[in-house]
This record gives structure tokens, sequence and C-alpha cells, in this order.
């Protein structure tokens, strides 16, 4: 039985992937099970046979390959319908073909049961591509480096609240620094293949937050479709004091160790200028982790403000910031703005995330949303 995208995402059963290693690196649906028909040498072999040879003679090549596997292949089926016995395997492989074909086959002569993915991998992407091209309630929380926006957002995830960790999805805090201790990034399709899957159960949620970020996370770019939507969207600035920013960040990265911090602080030599160049190398020299870090915020703080230029900002209070943690006020608001009015920050003190989540439910800039599920 061949299954459209939606309805092979919605069910229970393992997904398994039986396209080539190499394929299934460069990004899969995540969660699937690679189960490789062919390695990716003779994935290439039997696709040099059918342009030079003809279809027949590559499907008998790939039968002389796969021959002496269909024990194992069998015996990996087996094993993966048994994590999920009261719901059929789900294949595909990259169009929908004879790979997926020729392993279902196999399933069914195993008594397993079995659906394909109508169209392979290939709607998939089609599918997650148009996903972020839909218009989306997006609302961004911003604030100046070390402001524990993610600690916030995660806090707020936790309560309820409509959230993309874009950051997590990439494996990368965003900054020159911020692939220091975080494991391999994904490649850029797989991080488009992680954010879709995260944001279609979001997909009737009142509001969406996603962190103030650059187009590139890292190395994972950003689909041009949301991006734009998040070029446009009301931004929440948040505000901590110097010192409690230099506390994070020095909590993040002061385990680190000298050669990465200083390499990082070498790609940002030209921006950061030479005087504070030497002197965040020299602090770091001397594992100064507070002075270093005071010296390149000085280059992060210019970017961010000069990056609020021209935004939507979401109006927090009306009138003046809050001077006070504690202390939001009877006329918090949630609403957008027009665009080119400054973000007005909304001033968290020192307190930990979980109190500041607290704080902007209660003032109502945050609305908890538990969005349903189920279609359209």
């Amino acid at each position: 039985m061949r299954l459209a995208i939606e309805t092979f995402l919605g069910g229970q059963g393992a997904v398994v992937d039986v396209r080539s290693p190499g394929e299934f690196r460069q990004g899969h649906i995540p969660g699937a099970h690679n189960l490789p028909l062919f390695d990716d040498g003779q994935r290439a072999q039997v696709g040099t046979t059918y342009n030079h040879k003809g279809r027949q003679a590559a499907v008998l090549e790939g039968l002389a390959l796969v021959g002496p596997r269909l024990e194992s292949l069998g015996q990996e089926l087996v094993r993966l319908a048994a994590l999920t016995p009261a719901a059929p395997l789900r294949l595909h492989c990259w169009r929908g073909g004879m790979r997926s074909e020729s392993v279902a086959w196999l399933a069914q002569g195993l008594d397993l049961e079995v659906v394909v993915l109508q169209g392979g991998y290939k709607a998939y992407r089609s599918w997650a591509q148009a996903l972020f091209g839909r218009t989306w309630p997006l609302r961004l929380l911003g604030g100046r480096t070390g402001s524990g926006k993610t600690e916030l957002l995660l806090e707020l995830q936790a309560r309820g609240v409509a959230v993309i960790d874009l950051e997590g999805l990439a494996n990368h805090r965003g900054s020159s620094f911020g692939g220091l201790g975080q494991a391999e990034q994904p490649s850029s399709e797989h991080f488009e293949n992680l954010l879709a899957t995260a944001l279609w159960p979001l997909r009737q949620a009142q509001t969406i937050w996603l962190e103030d970020e650059s187009a590139q996370v890292g190395r994972c770019r950003i689909p041009a479709g949301l991006w734009s939507q998040m070029k446009q969207a009301p931004l929440l600035a948040v505000q901590r004091p110097l010192e409690a920013r230099l506390d994070h960040l020095v909590t993040l990265y002061g385990n680190q160790g000298q050669a990465g911090l200083a390499e990082a602080t070498q790609r940002i030599a030209r921006r950061l200028g030479p005087q504070r160049t030497a002197l965040a190398l020299e602090a770091i020299a001397q594992e100064n982790w507070h002075g270093a870090c005071r010296q390149i915020l000085d280059y992060y703080d210019r970017c961010y403000d000069h990056g609020l230029q021209g935004r939507h900002a979401l109006v927090s209070i009306s009138g003046a910031p809050s001077q006070s943690a504690g202390s939001p006020g009877p006329s918090a608001q949630a609403a957008p703005g027009p665009a080119g009015e400054q973000p007005r920050p909304w001033d968290m003190g020192l307190a930990p995330a979980p109190e500041a989540a607290e704080q902007l439910l209660a003032a109502g800039l945050i609305g908890p949303v538990s969005p349903r599920l189920g279609p359209d």
C-alpha cells in the first residue's frame, strides 16, 4: 500500500529508509532507521549500469549484489517490525521506486505488514519546503548575547508555550563561539528536516516563539520561506545586567579551553578590532574568562543593537520599560508595534530562567498555548 506524505508521517510504525548510507547522512526523515539496499559504491555501480545498459541490466546487477544479503536484510526487517508490533513498517527510498518496492516484497514474504511512501524521500522534501512557505504566527525573543534567551525559551516551552529551539536543532549557539562544546552540526538539508518535524505539530498554535537569529545558525541556513517571515515578526527583547550576562557566558564557555576560545576570537578579529582582539586573547591566555567576555561583548552588543533598527517591536509595556524584574505592571501587552519602533526591553534582572518565564506569563506577554494536533 502506498501512502501520501502526511498519512505516512502520521503513522506509528518504524520508518525504514532503504537509501544508501551517504544519502541518509545528507538528510533523512527524523527518527528513521537506515536499512540500505545498496551501499554507496553499489548504488553508483547500478546507476552507471542503468545509464549505459538499461533497466534490465541494472535490475540483474542489483539482484546479484543484494542476493547474498537477503537473509540479513530480512532479519533486520523482523527486528524493526518488532519495535511497533501493532503498526506496519513504513518504507521509503528516494522516489518510491524499485528499492522500496524490493524491500516491501521481502517484508511481505516474511508476513510483515508494510506501507510505502508515495514519491519517497523526494516527496518528503517537497512537503517540508512547502511547509516553510506557509504563513506562521511567529514571535521572536531577542536580547543581547548572554541574556539566557535559549534557556528562557525552553522554560516557556515546558509551560505549554509553542516554541521552536533553532539553536538546539542546529547544535550551535549562533555566534563564532557557538559550536564550542556542541555535537556535530547536521547538514543544512537535515536541519530543515528537523525544523519541519518541530514545526508541523504547531500548525494550529496561536503564536510560535523562536529566538531572534541571523539567517544561519552556524552552517545551518534557516529556510528562505521561514526566514522571510522571521524578519517581519514582532520581537520581544529581554534585558539582563552586564555582570549577569558575563556570568552566564563564562558558565557556557569557560570550560571550553584556551585553544578553542582563542580560535573563535581570531575569527572575528577584523570586526572586533586589533585592540580588543589583543585584550581578549591576553585574557584568554590568563584564563580570565570574564575579562575576555567583556571585550568580546562590545562587538556583539553593537551588532545586536544595530540589528534592531527597523524591526517590528512587540510592545511589552505601555510607557517606560520595566526597571524591576518583579514588577511587570498592569499595562503589559503583547501587540505588535509599528515597524521601526525600537523594541523596549523587558528587564529580567537577576531572575533565573524558570522565574523569568513565570514573570512573562504572569504579565501576559507570552501566553501558554498547547496547540491542537490533527489535520487542518
